[in-house]
């Protein structure tokens, strides 16, 4: 690709779309910017104004309204950085965000290539979150199902005997409860991204490779990169 990539990237909790992101910006040069890491990094800064203004919102126990998220998201992209393209990792995240992130956007000449949903079936997902642990030495990770370790008691990358752990929100039912937010706050702004002919979707369920092939097969129309034909969704 020799044009700018700028895209988004829409899923629920555990669908992926750090990881993709990761892979996309390492491929292509360009960065990720998480709203998550945005708020953490800003408010650490004692000199940043906007980083007290939201440390003040949330020390008291407030949402940070719209308009601050936007604000912090336009300076990031006016960052000499993101002059050669960027993907947002799961942001908007309702409809007015979404609304307010495209005036932005025209405001400052941008325009999207895509936003890629990474659709997942929510049992699997399920299933696929609740069952991960990883190593507490090494940091490997490891699945109840789908990648057990040949020894249950022991780490099969570096050795390390009864080190296993478990995120405490990686349980099925905070998961699902996730789940059930996504699809009331977040999933609305898919039929606003379909009528701006921007939407495109991707199985997010498929084998992590699979789906990185998948979006760039979305984004070779928009940036003429060599034709990748995605794996066949079912």
């Amino acid at each position: 690709m020799t044009q700018p990539l700028r895209m988004i990237l829409i899923g629920p909790p555990g669908a992926g779309k750090g990881t993709q992101a990761r892979l996309l910006t390492e491929k292509h040069n360009v960065v990720a910017i998480s709203t998550g890491d945005l708020f953490r990094a800003r408010v650490k800064d004692p000199n940043d104004p906007l980083g007290g203004e939201i440390r003040q919102i949330l020390d008291a126990g407030k949402l940070v309204p719209d308009e601050i998220t936007i604000r912090m998201i336009s300076e990031r992209l006016d960052q000499p950085d993101c002059k050669n393209g960027f993907i947002l990792d799961g942001f908007p995240r309702s409809v007015a965000q979404a609304e307010a992130l495209e005036k932005m956007l025209k405001e400052k000449g941008i325009k999207l290539d895509a936003v890629v949903q990474m659709e997942v079936d929510d049992d699997k997902l399920v299933e696929r979150i609740s069952g991960r642990f990883t190593c507490g030495k090494c940091g490997e990770g490891y699945h109840d199902k789908f990648k057990p370790p040949h020894d249950p008691a022991a780490c099969d990358s570096c050795g390390a005997e009864d080190s296993f752990t478990r995120r405490s929100d990686d349980n099925a039912e905070t998961v699902r409860s996730r789940l059930e937010t996504y699809h009331s706050q977040t999933a609305p702004i898919l039929p606003f991204y379909e009528r701006l002919g921007m939407l495109k979707t991707v199985d997010g369920m498929a084998e992590m490779a699979a789906v990185t092939a998948q979006i760039e097969a979305v984004l070779c129309p928009n940036k003429g990169c060599d034709k990748i034909q995605p794996p066949k969704m079912g």
